[in-house]
């Protein structure tokens, strides 16, 4: 079922879908798991997450986490040099701490905690981004960041995201 929408490798071709190719195993378990519970609401993945039990949550995880990411490419050079200012330093002016203290310099994330953001789609993340910042999507962690960002920013870090490997 994964495949019609991540693709057969984790790499989705629709920006509207996550890779999950790379991600973290733990990550993707948790994630499923609050889908299942309805923590994390999303009337397509609740349903797909209904059946699984726990060990199977794990093993779809292991599985992505095994697959190689695509290599993809930020396509707008000035948003970029704007995007990897706030990745690696932040937003001082408001306070916004740097990508990179959470997700690492690279973009890999922390397994289990934070989530491997390199190489997705820049749509995608600027919808979660928006999503944390008007609070339909609860974070303790990111929303306040998100709400701190303008959405020029929010454009400009999840461009340079999308060419970070």
């Amino acid at each position: 079922m994964c495949v019609a929408c991540h693709g057969a490798d984790g790499n989705s071709t629709a920006s509207a879908n996550p890779n999950l190719a790379g991600q973290h195993g733990g990550y993707i378990a948790q994630q499923l798991a609050a889908f299942k519970a309805g923590t994390r609401p999303s009337p397509i993945m609740q349903p797909m997450a209904a059946g699984l039990m726990p060990e199977d949550m794990a093993n779809v995880g292991a599985f992505y986490e095994l697959q190689k990411p695509a290599t993809t490419v930020a396509r707008d050079k000035a948003l970029v040099q704007r995007g990897q200012q706030i990745w690696r330093a932040g937003v001082k002016a408001t306070g916004v701490p740097a990508c990179a203290g959470c997700h690492g310099a690279a973009g890999h994330g922390i397994p289990a905690q934070y989530p491997r953001l390199a190489g997705q789609h820049p749509e995608l993340n600027l919808g979660w981004l928006k999503a944390y910042a008007a609070g339909t999507r609860p974070s303790e962690v990111m929303g306040p960041i998100a709400t701190r960002l303008s959405e020029n920013d929010m454009k400009a870090v999840t461009e340079y995201i999308a060419g970070l490997r």
